[in-house]
């Protein structure tokens, strides 16, 4: 059956930080054919929320918000400084959430990306533990404002503590909060995960947002991603939500260098976006076949 879902496409695609004057992607967003722009802030001050918001509805775009948590962001660190500091900035987002019109905040808030060590039962359990007491710290945060919490696993080399559906389906249960949900990755499960359609159906009712890319996070359609597993898990669950393109700009060096993209992955990132969604909506219309999009670039590695 056909997919009845939206498309959106991260900033991150061609930006980074996010500020006020990237309002200037929304018309070509709008233009390519996608229903949201999914907004990654890095510093909720470089956001004026009332001309994003303008511009949004000039551009006739939804609006997804997702986090970035750097070092100085960290809920299961011994510094109490660092998780006030985490909590202080998730408050900043769900407020940009509440303002822009966003249903959720996402992304891996319950620790700092890059934290992947070998540690001791006991410290990844007391990790484990501060991890779910100050997210349901922010649970209450979100919920007080009608929002979710979307909580995303990364792959181990991002992260020693959440990396699979299994693992954030425990985490969302044990947090037992009524704003825990779960957003899901395509560049991490197809990392992380034997099954992918399995993972979706893990994560089931609380999957409320699932970012895409192939899987050397270049433009859906050009890789080895095993898209009718992606559909199938989706159909499972009657998933309903937003698909969106996450991917990064080799132009911006601070964060290609934290997401270790050394060269282009498609030869303009505006192709990147416009090839991906052609490929997306054929695959989510799609009945039977893993479709690949007539004009899909192929990039040689």
């Amino acid at each position: 059956m056909a997919l009845d879902i939206t498309f959106g496409v991260s900033t991150w695609l061609w930006t980074s930080p996010f500020s006020t004057e990237s309002i200037s992607l929304f018309p070509k967003i709008k233009a390519m054919g996608y229903d949201k722009v999914e907004i990654a802030v890095e510093d909720p001050a470089l956001i004026d929320t009332r001309v994003v918001k303008a511009a949004l509805e000039v551009n006739n775009l939804g609006v997804i918000i997702c986090g970035a948590f750097g070092a100085t962001r960290d809920l299961t660190s011994d510094d109490v400084t660092l998780q006030q500091n985490s909590l202080a900035y998730i408050e900043a987002c769900l407020d940009i959430c509440v303002e822009l019109g966003a249903a959720f905040f996402a992304g891996p808030m319950y620790s700092a990306v890059g934290k992947a060590r070998q540690v001791s039962p006991e410290q990844k359990q007391t990790e484990w533990n501060l991890a779910v007491v100050n997210l349901r710290k922010a649970c209450d945060m979100a919920h007080d404002r009608k929002l979710f919490l979307a909580l995303e696993p990364l792959n181990r080399f991002e992260s020693d503590l959440i990396n699979t559906a299994e693992d954030v389906a425990r985490l969302v249960h044990d947090i037992n909060h009524p704003a825990a949900k779960i957003i899901l990755d395509g560049f991490h499960m197809n990392i992380e995960e034997p099954n992918v359609e399995r993972a979706i159906i893990t994560a089931g009712q609380n999957l409320i947002h699932l970012q895409v890319a192939e899987n050397y996070r270049g433009t859906p359609g050009t890789g080895q991603t095993r898209w009718d597993a992606y559909k199938r898990g989706l159909e499972a669950i009657h998933y309903t939500g937003t698909v969106s393109i996450e991917s990064f700009t080799p132009a911006n060096k601070e964060l290609a260098g934290a997401v270790c993209i050394w060269k282009p992955l498609a030869p303009s990132q505006d192709q990147f976006a416009s090839d991906g969604i052609q490929f997306l909506k054929e695959w989510a219309a799609e009945k039977d076949k893993n479709v690949v999009p007539a004009n899909a670039s192929l990039v040689e590695l």
